[in-house]
């Protein structure tokens, strides 16, 4: 698919924003754009996540994906976290997914970035194709745990 595809800057925010909160109801999460536009300005400010953006011809948003920078003891290097990808329902299957992915392991690349890792629901079938597709294996060494600290 064409369109631009591009680091999102704070100018992109709402944008970003609006993607962010489709995102989150995907999830299950009530629509909040304002806890949307709050977070994503804040990430973007303070930079402490890439966020990758593209755009269709008339400049409305098609998806992104947003990586946070964090480290492997093991590696003693670097390593980004995808805490989210998603695409906007209407551009769905024609490549959008797949270049914001090639784009975010081509930063991580450029950036001598140990690996990316990534969570997915266990029932996101049409995901699971594309990070496997693309190389990610499917953790089977270590167990994942989560402690709600609400």
């Amino acid at each position: 698919m064409s369109g631009e595809l591009r680091r999102a800057s704070l100018e992109d925010a709402a944008v970003v924003a609006g993607l962010f909160n489709e995102y989150r109801q995907f999830y299950g999460q009530a629509s909040d754009i304002d806890l949307a536009n709050k977070f994503i300005n804040a990430r973007l400010a303070r930079k402490d996540a890439v966020i990758f953006l593209m755009l269709d011809a008339q400049g409305n948003g098609l998806g992104f994906c947003q990586l946070y920078p964090s480290f492997s003891s093991i590696h003693a290097r670097a390593n980004l976290i995808l805490s989210d990808l998603y695409v906007t329902q209407h551009a769905r299957c024609v490549g959008v997914g797949r270049r914001l992915m090639t784009t975010a392991i081509d930063y991580a690349k450029a950036k001598g970035i140990a690996s990316i890792f990534l969570e997915t629901h266990k029932d996101n079938h049409q995901a699971q194709a594309l990070y496997e597709s693309l190389g990610f294996q499917l953790e089977q060494e270590f167990l994942g745990y989560n402690l709600d600290i609400q």
